[in-house]
């Protein structure tokens, strides 16, 4: 019997690798290899010439895949880490086995886009949630983090304006996906994420209970 995929745990906006290593470890202890990546800007990471957003990032897990030596992955995409899970798969179709995304926010229009933005403003972080500023400074870099705001916010414009997935990129998925929310998650829309999951050919929706939004509140482990 061949041995399954490794799996290959993408984080989302403002996030990092570190943040996934306790489901990291959820994983390995239920007999799966888990690897986890830090996209380009993030943790570290340097800011990519080519630019910032999901296109860079899906890039990122190409290159990453490659200097591994993995062929092909299983993906577990968090928040906008699923988005380019479920990009990486239009692009690179025989590169990824299965995927399950969490929390992840499909919906992109000007009007989302726009109170996401908002949460982007560093000074008001600063003033509103201090603690949250200091993670992001250790997470990012004390010199990194507000140029990480501001691309952040711009790729989700950007995203506004013209979201990447659509139906015709759905229903040219033919992975299972397994589209996974929290109920009490406050930032994806529940009905859109249930209506992703019917475009994709082989797509299921999963509500998890007591669910919220942050992956550190979350005992949800994938592909059990």
């Amino acid at each position: 019997m061949k041995d399954p995929n490794p799996i290959l745990l993408l984080h989302g906006a403002l996030g990092s690798a570190t943040q996934l290593q306790p489901l990291k470890n959820a994983i390995e202890r239920n007999g799966r290899i888990a690897v986890a990546m830090n996209f380009s800007g993030h943790a570290g990471e340097p800011f990519h010439s080519e630019g910032f957003g999901i296109k860079t990032f899906a890039g990122d897990v190409l290159g990453f895949l490659d200097e591994t030596g993995m062929t092909k992955v299983d993906i577990f995409g968090y928040s906008m880490g699923g988005y380019v899970a479920i990009w990486f798969a239009h692009q690179y179709p025989e590169r990824v086995g299965n995927i399950v995304t969490l929390g992840t926010k499909f919906d992109w229009d000007p009007e989302s886009a726009e109170r996401e933005i908002r949460k982007m403003n560093a000074d008001k972080i600063i003033e509103k949630v201090p603690a949250f500023a200091r993670i992001l400074e250790t997470r990012h870099g004390v010199h990194v983090w507000r140029e990480l705001l501001e691309k952040t916010a711009a790729m989700m414009k950007e995203l506004g304006n013209k979201p990447l997935l659509t139906k015709s990129v759905f229903t040219s998925i033919m992975h299972p996906v397994e589209i996974c929310l929290g109920d009490l998650d406050d930032m994806a829309d529940r009905a859109y994420s249930k209506e992703v999951a019917n475009m994709l050919p082989n797509g299921t929706f999963r509500l998890l209970d007591n669910t919220p939004h942050p992956i550190e509140k979350t005992s949800f482990v994938p592909f059990l």
